[in-house]
């Protein structure tokens, strides 16, 4: 329950942000610009707390609804306004200053994810080196011809200095080229080009298991199987299970890291298990059964309540790679980053439409809630990074040609313009009607194939 609870918190603060940052784009440049903010409201429905400012009389809102915001400005479409202050309503400025004011909500959803890259370049984004530890028998990493000991340096010319650097280059060179160059290393076989054929990654991508899909295990060090916590009360503690015990066999299975033992406990809920353990120099058979967990969210699985003596703070030094620039050079990397992000998703989106790429790479709320406290339990550079990320996400899909979103409206004032006069009213509330529609069709879709990833 705590864990829900903690990922509820960190999605509703990753909400506030990202909306905050979008409405307030609307909001500053259409005050800049001389129309009147009647109201500044994050979140829908019922207001829970509002303030009413004494200089210009903006209402500023958070309201029960956390799924959105907006801004509502003065326009005689809505309410009649006084004559004296007609020249502040948003339906009579030009076509350029409407449009600017329109475009800045998710011009600062970008303009928020450069700051974030830019300030995680300037501290150092730290991740995983990308060494192979293992490539599966029969696999397409297999067949491509990766080994294990490879560091992946390049993929089709771009350096990648992290897992994520590789994974996201995949993705994206992979919409563009029949077969990907991937440049590894390696100590005994030295520089060479691996060959990947690209047109199934973005199949094997669905939901973040590109790695594992393509037959590839990154590298990481070898943690002991050694206990150097036992929780009272659980199966261990029953079982007599010490600290710093070490796990010799389970099953008559040798066990040399513990990760592996780990994942044979959860794949074990209620059921019998025969463990050797060394103890001051004694071997001890002790009988243990999984308690059966389950989860808030995914499929059930088995704990005894011990935990791992402590990992020296410099076990991961070899397998660490930090990232860090400049703070000018942070800029233009914090851009490109961003940029190529964009790309990403929008190409990834088109693809989805023409039936190229599977509609489970869709995320709902229940994916980007999860994401949300996985990410903040991380640290906070991993959080910002995720804020980075789906802030872009929302300034893509608000810039879709779609009413009801920004792109909508963007796209009525182009048509406007080849007219040389609005839109009629009948007409904007059709469209209104039909983008509504395809909103709440995406929007049940994405939830629909977030069911399906967390309840199989």
């Amino acid at each position: 329950m705590n864990s829900l609870l903690f990922t509820i918190i960190s999605f509703l603060v990753a909400l506030a942000i990202l909306i905050a940052v979008h409405e307030f784009g609307h909001f500053w440049v259409a005050r800049k610009l001389g129309v009147k903010v009647l109201r500044f409201s994050i979140g829908f429905g019922k207001p829970l707390w509002k303030k009413t400012s004494q200089v210009d009389g903006t209402e500023y809102v958070v309201a029960a609804i956390p799924l959105g915001g907006y801004v509502k400005m003065l326009d005689e479409r809505e309410a009649p306004v006084p004559e004296a202050m007609q020249n502040q309503a948003f339906n009579r400025q030009s076509l350029p200053v409407r449009s600017a004011i329109v475009v800045a909500g998710p011009l600062f959803n970008f303009l928020f994810a450069i700051f974030a890259f830019w300030l995680i370049f300037v501290t150092g984004d730290s991740g995983l080196k990308p060494l192979v530890g293992k490539v599966e028998e029969g696999s397409l990493a297999q067949q491509s011809g990766f080994v294990v000991g490879d560091r992946i340096t390049s993929v089709s010319g771009k350096a990648t200095p992290t897992w994520e650097n590789v994974v996201y280059a995949m993705l994206s060179q992979a919409l563009d080229k029949d077969t990907l160059q991937i440049g590894v290393t390696n100590p005994q076989q030295g520089e060479r080009q691996v060959l990947l054929p690209s047109q199934d990654l973005a199949t094997m991508a669905e939901e973040g298991q590109l790695l594992t899909n393509l037959g590839l295990t990154p590298d990481r060090p070898e943690i002991p199987p050694v206990i150097g916590e036992i929780v009272p009360g659980e199966a261990a503690d029953k079982a007599g299970m010490k600290a710093g015990d070490r796990i010799i066999r389970v099953d008559d299975q040798p066990v040399t890291d513990w990760a592996e033992w780990v994942n044979y406990v959860r794949e074990r809920p209620d059921q019998t298990m025969l463990i050797e353990v060394s103890r001051e120099r004694e071997s001890l058979i002790i009988e243990v059964t999984p308690k059966t967990v389950i989860p808030d969210q995914g499929e059930p699985y088995g704990r005894i309540g011990a935990g791992v003596e402590q990992i020296p703070s410099d076990l991961w030094d070899d397998y660490r790679a930090i990232v860090r620039y400049g703070p000018l050079e942070s800029v233009g990397q914090a851009i490109n980053k961003s940029w190529d992000l964009s790309v990403l998703m929008l190409r990834m989106l088109g693809k989805m439409i023409i039936g190229e790429v599977s509609v489970k790479n869709l995320s709902g709320p229940i994916s980007i809630a999860d994401s949300a406290g996985k990410s903040a339990s991380f640290g906070l550079v991993y959080f910002i990074k995720f804020l980075a990320v789906v802030s872009i996400s929302l300034g893509v899909l608000n810039l879709l040609p779609i009413p009801v979103l920004d792109g909508g409206h963007l796209f009525y004032f182009l048509i406007e313009a080849i007219k040389g006069k609005p839109l009629s009213d009948r007409f904007m509330e059709q469209g209104q009607k039909i983008g509504l529609l395809i909103l709440l069709g995406v929007m049940s879709l994405a939830f629909y194939v977030d069911l399906n990833r967390f309840l199989g």
